[in-house]
């Protein structure tokens, strides 16, 4: 899936830290964020900061732009390419001030009206290689967010009144840019009255607050300052990439490196993962099993100041840099030293420093590997035992695969092994848990559907020139050919989609939870630095959509997705995410199926599963919480504002509070010893305590639909071995056959 560029106080909380060794290749969550949530820089940016340049355009920018542009405007390359005219520029126009400022916060009006001269303009400047026109608007963008961040540090010297009845309308994707200075003064002084609030609710003192909020405001800026221009150039080619159509785009260098390890799932380094704090990196969790882990010489909390190369290379201080230049230094190849200048988490800044040297290894980032567990659901006097598979993405190391390493990674592999244990484990049914997987390896795709089918054909893919290729598994035999349900949600895309839809139409398996994303395009990675000299490497790497999947069926995912057997409660539903916002997404369509042989037809049972599901849910406490929790949720969004007045702000966190110690009580009083979420504490993710924040992300929370979905694989289970009846009609080849 496309990011965007986070350059904006956003109105989502993405993730604040950077891993030496680790990002997620795409977040899906989206959540409603009730005050100024500053939105994170740290994994884009790309430069030590120098606060008086003004960016210009690189010099092989104009090189790399002119082959983007080519293979984007042939349809010997794209599905689905584009002119590039002025039509195209003023919708690149538009993408891009939306990727500076998304929430119209910073630019005025006059400084839209100043950039309408570049609005049919920038084809050209996209034709001519003159990229001079978008680092000009995102060269006032710094200037504004310098004003605003100037603003509204003022603005807590001052007294805050929390006793009107006003409201800060934090949804402004759709409203007008800002006629003057007094106007977004306003929008801002409800930004901050909010930060504010959430801080004070939370119970802290105004000196905190004031500090607090301070800090974040400067950091923020410096880091808009310290953006570099192959951070600009990125964000204006994806503003033209993602005008063509919502999956195509553009990586730098840094970016593609970050993408294939977290393809591969390792890389060689120490094996911590970092995070900014002030003008210092902070470790903030260390990596299992590798350098940093062995040596038992790094903990989190502790401060690195310097870098050094080898066992006697000079030590570069790096306070004050970005964190991914930090991360730079710090990778390396295998069995390469490398000297940190540590101050310890117990030792204040002026605390004494200790020099680690640890030597790189390859290290294996699990956290987004496939996990196993067993699920026992109460039955009578007994239980009954579903196996659970966690796939976070359809992850290869493809390079290994291509070296044709015997220990490379791979979604597929990990599976079956998985598969393998379960079964030493006596389950009675598999569940594959893709929510919030947003795809990856179209070959794992195929590969995970061979785990559950004998051989066949998994998908269909048709590309620019309208041929058809059928991806089949040839190998024979299955690693699991028990009862089998997958449960996906509105985040399952694109690879997700096509498991999930090969499932179904096999008969294979259950499909459970929500409409799926609806991605049903194909897209592959162009390195750019094929078409460079060999002293110039480091292009970076076009994401070009080549094709469409299609289901083997004939029906596509692209835009509709993949509809449950068994539906679950919406928590987004089609007009707020998933591929149909895309105004400029591919059409649903399909073509002509291919010959396979269907397993089974589910569809006599599933008003029998949905009708238990209903009657169980309606009964099931942890399940009713989360449907109120949805409607909650989705009853906020559609406001887009929130109370500035403190005795009604406080009286939504008392009854928020109430509501979560009641719930504790009551899972209490059923046996159960998991905490429900947290109260809003007000504060970012690097402005918590490192130990504190961890504890949190290590806590297991109640998963109701994943445990309600092992009871409908159950179900499934029981009807076909009591019922003869609807066993032959899901069943009809083994009418008559023994085993």
């Amino acid at each position: 899936m496309a990011s965007r560029a986070c350059w904006q106080y956003g109105q989502e909380t993405p993730r604040e830290s950077v891993a030496v060794e680790s990002r997620k290749m795409q977040g899906m969550k989206t959540k409603i964020a009730l005050g100024l949530l500053l939105a994170t820089m740290v994994a884009t940016l790309q430069a030590k900061p120098d606060a008086a340049v003004t960016l210009q355009p690189g010099e092989r920018q104009p090189f790399i732009s002119g082959w983007i542009r080519h293979m984007l405007s042939t349809s010997q390359i794209h599905y689905s390419p584009r002119k590039l005219d002025d039509t195209l520029s003023s919708e690149i126009f538009d993408a891009y001030l939306k990727e500076l400022d998304s929430d119209r916060v910073f630019f005025l009006a006059s400084d839209i009206e100043r950039f309408e001269t570049y609005r049919t303009r920038l084809d050209d400047a996209l034709s001519q290689g003159a990229l001079e026109p978008p680092f000009e608007i995102f060269n006032v963008y710094v200037e504004r967010v310098a004003d605003r961040t100037a603003h509204a540090r003022e603005l807590l010297k001052g007294k805050f009144d929390f006793n009107t009845d006003e409201k800060y309308a934090y949804d402004r994707k759709d409203a007008p840019w800002a006629k003057t200075e007094a106007e977004l003064d306003g929008l801002w002084d409800q930004r901050v009255k909010n930060d504010v609030l959430r801080l004070k609710l939370a119970g802290k003192d105004m000196d905190g607050i004031r500090d607090t909020l301070d800090r974040r405001y400067q950091n923020f800026e410096q880091r808009v300052r310290e953006i570099d221009a192959d951070d600009v150039f990125q964000t204006f080619i994806n503003a033209y990439a993602n005008a063509i159509e919502p999956h195509t785009a553009y990586m730098n260098a840094r970016a593609s490196e970050n993408f294939n390890i977290s393809m591969r799932l390792s890389l060689e380094g120490i094996g911590a993962v970092l995070q900014r704090d002030d003008e210092t990196t902070v470790v903030r969790s260390i990596v299992p099993g590798g350098p940093a882990a062995i040596s038992g010489k790094v903990k989190p909390g502790d401060r690195i100041v310097g870098v050094g190369q080898g066992r006697t290379g000079p030590v570069v201080d790096v306070i004050g840099w970005r964190i991914d230049d930090v991360v730079e230094l710090i990778r390396g190849p295998k069995d390469t030293s490398v000297r940190l200048d540590v101050i310890p988490a117990e030792a204040g800044l002026d605390g004494p420093h200790e020099v680690v040297t640890l030597v790189r290894q390859k290290v294996k980032l699990e956290a987004q590997a496939a996990k196993k567990k067993v699920v026992e659901l109460a039955d009578g006097e007994g239980v009954r035992k579903i196996g659970i598979i966690e796939l976070p993405t359809f992850y290869q190391d493809f390079e290994g695969r291509r070296r044709d390493e015997p220990d490379y990674r791979s979604a597929s592999r990990d599976v079956a092994k998985l598969l393998a244990e379960l079964k030493e484990e006596k389950v009675e049914g598999v569940l594959i848990d893709l929510r919030n997987n947003g795809g990856g390896s179209l070959t794992e795709a195929t590969e995970l559907t061979g785990l559950f089918i004998d051989t066949g054909p998994v998908v269909q893919v048709r590309d620019q020139a309208q041929r058809v290729e059928v991806h089949r598994d040839f190998a024979s035999g299955t690693a699991w050919d028990g009862p089998l349900a997958v449960l996906v949600n509105r985040a399952s895309a694109s690879a997700s989609e096509i498991f999930a839809a090969a499932i179904q139409d096999y008969g294979r398996g259950i499909v459970i939870g929500e409409q799926t994303f609806g991605k049903g395009t194909v897209q592959n990675l162009v390195d750019l630095d094929r078409f460079a000299s060999r002293e110039a490497p480091g292009l970076g790497q076009l994401r070009v959509t080549m094709a469409q999947f299609f289901r083997i069926n004939g029906g596509s995912t692209q835009n509709k997705g993949v509809l449950p057997d068994v539906s679950f409660p919406v928590t987004l539903d089609a007009s707020e995410y998933g591929e149909s916002v895309f105004p400029n997404a591919l059409p649903w369509t399909r073509i002509e199926p291919v010959k396979f042989h269907r397993v089974a037809d589910f569809s006599p049972l599933l008003p029998l599963l949905q009708q238990r599901h209903d009657a169980r849910v309606a009964k099931d406490q942890e399940f009713t919480w989360w449907s109120d929790d949805v409607a909650e949720y989705r009853r906020q969004r559609a406001l887009g504002s929130i109370s500035l007045n403190f005795d009604a702000r406080k009286r939504e966190r008392e009854e928020a509070e109430a509501k979560r110690k009641a719930r504790d009580e009551a899972r209490a009083a059923m046996g159960l010893e998991l905490a429900a979420a947290p109260l809003d504490d007000g504060l970012q993710a690097d402005e918590r305590a490192i130990d504190a924040d961890e504890d949190d992300a290590a806590a297991e929370r109640p998963d109701p639909l994943l445990r309600e979905a092992a009871h409908v694989l159950v179900d499934a289970i029981d009807l076909l071995a009591t019922d003869t009846k609807l066993a032959a009609q899901v069943y009809p080849e083994r009418v008559g056959k023994t085993n």
